[in-house]
């Protein structure tokens, strides 16, 4: 078995005691991170390789974004799309020895106006999963591919804690949720943790750091996402979200999603 996790771990140099607390219990082969906000020559390769991940794929920038494929497997096939054209750091991927494929995205998270006339970041979001559902229609269905990340949108109604009351609040407007579908359609994803948890129960990723009681007030989003072929879907065992890494010292806002392959 494989055991894959992503985790938007908002800069990997300041969570070496979130990342060891939770890789040190888990059984991950590979981690799938966003966010890092570090240089390539700056990556702490040191401590990745004593949790055990001695193979990288990275591309990362100084204080801001950045990805990451971390495995205990070797890689091969490492590619980078930049998505937007103006350099930053948003996907890469990366091929393990079985012929799985994996790509990592961050999706621009969009600011906090839901207009892209008067919001540039939004525009870049929007932009961005138009041009991810571009590239999903071009993913064979008979591919053994895996997509991941921290993709900035809840689609469904009880992907937030509210949906009426987030109907204009970015990341869950119309419009994002509409682009994401389209997405999943042009590419024939399967949404795996939909798979397993239906779609009329409550499942979130990410919960805001102005909560000062996050479990008291449980106000989280489902922001981060695992998308299956057709192909590979049936050879998912296992899928599992880690909300207890939500207590963690000098924790992220977001927790691992993690998918466990039978292969």
């Amino acid at each position: 078995m494989t055991t894959i996790a992503t985790w938007n771990v908002n800069s990997i140099r300041i969570r070496e005691p979130m990342l060891r607390a939770f890789l040190q219990t888990q059984p991950v082969d590979v981690l799938c991170v966003q966010e890092t906000k570090v240089e390539d020559h700056a990556f702490p390769h040191d401590m990745l390789r004593d949790l055990g991940f001695a193979h990288a794929a990275i591309s990362g920038q100084k204080s801001y974004h950045g990805v990451a494929i971390l495995s205990k497997l070797p890689l091969s096939n490492i590619t980078t799309h930049d998505v937007l054209g103006n350099g930053e750091k948003r996907h890469i991927a990366a091929t393990l020895a079985c012929g799985l494929v994996i790509h990592n995205f961050y999706v621009p998270a969009g600011g906090d106006i839901p207009d892209a006339t008067q919001n540039p970041k939004f525009a870049d979001k929007l932009t961005f999963m138009d041009w991810l559902s571009r590239f999903s229609g071009g993913v064979k269905n008979t591919s053994r591919t895996l997509l991941v990340g921290d993709l900035n949108i809840a689609p469904y109604e009880h992907d937030v804690w509210s949906s009426k009351q987030l109907k204009n609040v970015v990341s869950h407007t119309d419009i994002e949720r509409e682009k994401m579908r389209a997405a999943v359609a042009a590419g024939n994803w399967v949404d795996v943790a939909r798979q397993f948890v239906p779609d009329t129960e409550k499942l979130y990723s990410w919960w805001s750091y102005r909560n000062r009681d996050w479990k008291a007030s449980n106000r989280g989003r489902r922001l981060d996402h695992v998308w299956a072929t057709q192909a590979l879907a049936p050879e998912i065992s296992a899928f599992r979200i880690h909300p207890e890494t939500r207590d963690y010292d000098t924790t992220s806002d977001h927790v691992p999603v993690v998918v466990t392959l039978k292969v």
